[in-house]
C-alpha cells in the first residue's frame, strides 16, 4: 500500500538535510518537498491558500494566523533561531545616540510589522533599553502575510514608490529593522550586536525562536498520530547534525554551524524541540506579540500545539 505523500515546504539546513535527502523517513507518510525561492513565500502561500500540508512558518506569522482562524496548527519544532540585536540599524548622522533616541521618530520595518525579526528586535528595544514602542511611528516596506490583520495606529505603510533602504541612507527615515544597506553612514544601533546576543543568552536565557512547523488541521483530525510522527522525524534528523557539531567531523563550518556550535557551549543542545524546553521563549514571544498589538489577547503556550505533542522533547 502506497504511503500518503504530504506536500511540504522546508529550508535545507544541517539539521533538516536528512529529511530533505530521504536519509530519515517518517513512519506513516512521505514528504513531498517543494523548493520555494524563499521560505517567506511559503509562509504567505500557507496562510492565504493552505498550499502545503506541512510548512515551515515564522512564529509570529503563526500566532497572527491562529488568532484569525487559519486552519493549521504548529508542532513544537523550531528549525530556525537567531539573535536580533544587530537587526536595528540607524543613520549615524540622524542624531540617534542610543535606543531611547528612537522615541518620537520614524523607524522602518522590512516587509511587515508582524515579521518575527521585527517583533524580537522591538522587544529588545522595549525590555532591555526601556524604549516606549508606542512613541515610535513604524513604517513598513511591505504588507502582512495575514491579510485580515489590522495594524495599530502608529504603524503606517511606506509612501508608494519609495525604497526604505534609500530613505535610511538619506536620513529621511533615521533607523530601520531588518534591512540590508551598504553605506558608511548606516550602522547597527546596538554596539557589538553579536556579542550582545550571546550575553543575553548566557545572562537571561534569551534565545529567540524564529520559525516553527505547521500542519493542516484536517490532516491531524484524520490522523492524530501524524503530529508525533512528524516530530520524531525532525528529531531523528537533528541528532546526527548536533553530534557532528559536538565533535570534529565538521571541518569547514558554515555561519549557521559556527553559531550553533558556540550556542552549544552555553545551552548544550543548540536546537531544542518540545514545549517545556522552550517555554520561556514561547511565553516571551506571545507576550511581545500581545504588547505590540499583533494579537489582541494572550494565549497559553499549550494552546499553540496539539495535546499529544505537549510532552515530547528532543
Amino acid at each position: 500500500m502506497d504511503r500518503m505523500r504530504l506536500k511540504s515546504a522546508l529550508v535545507t539546513r544541517g539539521h533538516t538535510q536528512a529529511l530533505k535527502d530521504g536519509t530519515v523517513k517518517p513512519r506513516t507518510f512521505e514528504f513531498d518537498f517543494e523548493e520555494v525561492p524563499t521560505i517567506v513565500q511559503a509562509f504567505r502561500r500557507m496562510v492565504r491558500g493552505l498550499d502545503f500540508d506541512i510548512s515551515e512558518m515564522a512564529m509570529t506569522t503563526y500566532l497572527c494566523a491562529r488568532a484569525h482562524g487559519k486552519r493549521f496548527i504548529a508542532l513544537p519544532i523550531f528549525p530556525m533561531r537567531a539573535f536580533h540585536h544587530g537587526a536595528i540599524v540607524h543613520n549615524t548622522n540622524a542624531g540617534i545616540g542610543s535606543p531611547k533616541d528612537l522615541e518620537g521618530r520614524k523607524v522602518g520595518v522590512n516587509r511587515g510589522y508582524t515579521v518575527t525579526t521585527g517583533v524580537w528586535a522591538r522587544a529588545i528595544l522595549q525590555h532591555q533599553y526601556g524604549v516606549d514602542l508606542n512613541r515610535i511611528t513604524w513604517v513598513l516596506s511591505g504588507d502582512e502575510h495575514v491579510a485580515e490583520w489590522t495594524p495599530p495606529a502608529n504603524v503606517v505603510p511606506l509612501e508608494g514608490g519609495r525604497k526604505m533602504e534609500e530613505m535610511v541612507v538619506s536620513g529621511e527615515i533615521p533607523a530601520a529593522i531588518g534591512i540590508q544597506v551598504d553605506s558608511p553612514n548606516v550602522k547597527p544601533l546596538i554596539a557589538n550586536a553579536r556579542e550582545a546576543g550571546f550575553e543575553a543568552l548566557s545572562g537571561r536565557g534569551l534565545y529567540p525562536i524564529n520559525h516553527t512547523i505547521v500542519v493542516k488541521d484536517e490532516l491531524l483530525a484524520a490522523s492524530p498520530d501524524l503530529a508525533v510522527d512528524i516530530f520524531n522525524a525532525f528529531a531523528e534528523a537533528k541528532r546526527p547534525y548536533v553530534d557532528r557539531l559536538a565533535g570534529t567531523q565538521l571541518r569547514e563550518l558554515s555561519a549557521d554551524d559556527a553559531f550553533f556550535k558556540r550556542v552549544m557551549t552555553i545551552t548544550g543542545d543548540p536546537l531544542p524541540y518540545g514545549v517545556e524546553s522552550n517555554r520561556q521563549m514561547l511565553e516571551a514571544i506571545v507576550q511581545h506579540a500581545t504588547e505590540q498589538g499583533i494579537i489582541s489577547r494572550s494565549i497559553a503556550v499549550e494552546e499553540l500545539f496539539p495535546v499529544n505533542t505537549h510532552a515530547l522533547t528532543a
